[in-house]
């Protein structure tokens, strides 16, 4: 019992980092335009990870609880090592203003200790190659949204008067940062809610039928929502300054084609990448106005951390499960 209750306030935190490391992707647009000041769009996110839940159903959640790897193996040993291995990661990625995957973090740390624990033939392979997809279709997905949604407004928008045009779009990314927010909590969460419940249905707390109990949702949702409100201001300034130079229009655009390519991902129940959902997003906004609006090398750094976030997880998870054993 101690290690279980051990085990999910371990979880808990790692939501609540999720929450701080993640909230610069989904402010990050509505502060760089100066939309939203810093605080008012943190109390928004916060607000709408919450709310979340109420939104979008639990698919993301049975798929870290019984898709990755075999819920026989899910017991307090191997959580606990891929929540020890996400929060090594996830750390070591803040310290440095990387933004990197909570989500692709606590995935590779999963299938780091679930093969510690049960070799190769404990990991749901189908499901990986699913998910090792969705790193590049739903960035990809986002980009290619955001970016005819900009062409769409230009067109439509062309004969107005800029000032005009400007302010309507700084409203309208009020909505958007929330809708954006939203769509986060509700994949997001949904993660560390999997693996609870995959905890206590190994060790029969939920019957015969997994499940996710209700003070469970409410207890990552609450978690998220208070890391958003700590935020993440180097990410910030990654997402919202360094890969292009973003306005109302292009933060919009950038902000309606994440959404959509988060939440189709969310009710398909793929846990995905906020982070590379958000970046494709404000890659196709900048790079809607001209190619070289886009600073290339940036990019290349974080789509780099993207693809060494499962294997380094993983490795870290493996190490993590085997030193966890010993206790």
């Amino acid at each position: 019992m101690t290690i279980i209750i051990l085990t999910i306030a371990l979880a808990l935190l790692f939501d609540f980092l999720n929450g701080q490391h993640d909230a610069g992707n989904a402010v990050a647009t509505s502060i760089a335009t100066r939309a939203l000041s810093p605080m008012a769009a943190l109390v928004i996110a916060a607000v709408c990870n919450f709310a979340a839940f109420l939104v979008f159903g639990l698919h993301v959640a049975g798929m870290i609880g019984g898709g990755i790897v075999s819920q026989a193996l899910m017991g307090p040993q191997v959580v606990l090592a891929a929540l020890i291995s996400a929060i090594i990661w996830n750390t070591f990625t803040l310290r440095f203003g990387i933004p990197s995957s909570s989500s692709h973090a606590l995935i590779g740390g999963i299938i780091g200790s679930g093969i510690a624990a049960g070799g190769l033939g404990a990991i749901h392979w189908k499901s990986i190659a699913i998910i090792a997809s969705a790193i590049v279709i739903s960035p990809a997905v986002g980009m290619v949204v955001s970016m005819t949604v900009f062409l769409l407004a230009s067109w439509i928008f062309q004969k107005g008067r800029p000032r005009t045009v400007t302010e309507g779009f700084k409203r309208l990314q009020i909505v958007t940062c929330a809708l954006l927010s939203l769509s986060h909590g509700g994949n997001d969460a949904q993660k560390t809610m999997g693996l609870i419940a995959a905890l206590l249905f190994s060790q029969g707390y939920l019957g015969n039928t997994f499940h996710v109990p209700l003070w469970v949702v409410l207890a990552c949702q609450t978690a998220i929502a208070a890391g958003t409100l700590l935020g993440g201001q180097r990410v910030v300034g990654t997402m919202g300054r360094k890969i292009t130079a973003i306005k109302p229009v292009q933060g919009a655009c950038a902000d309606i084609g994440s959404t959509l390519a988060l939440s189709v991902a969310t009710f398909m129940g793929v846990p995905v990448s906020s982070t590379h959902t958000i970046t494709g997003g404000i890659i196709g906004a900048g790079a809607s106005r001209r190619m070289s609006a886009v600073r290339w090398h940036v990019t290349r750094t974080i789509v780099v951390a993207w693809f060494l976030t499962i294997p380094a997880a993983a490795a870290v998870g493996f190490v993590c499960l085997k030193l966890v054993a010993l206790f």
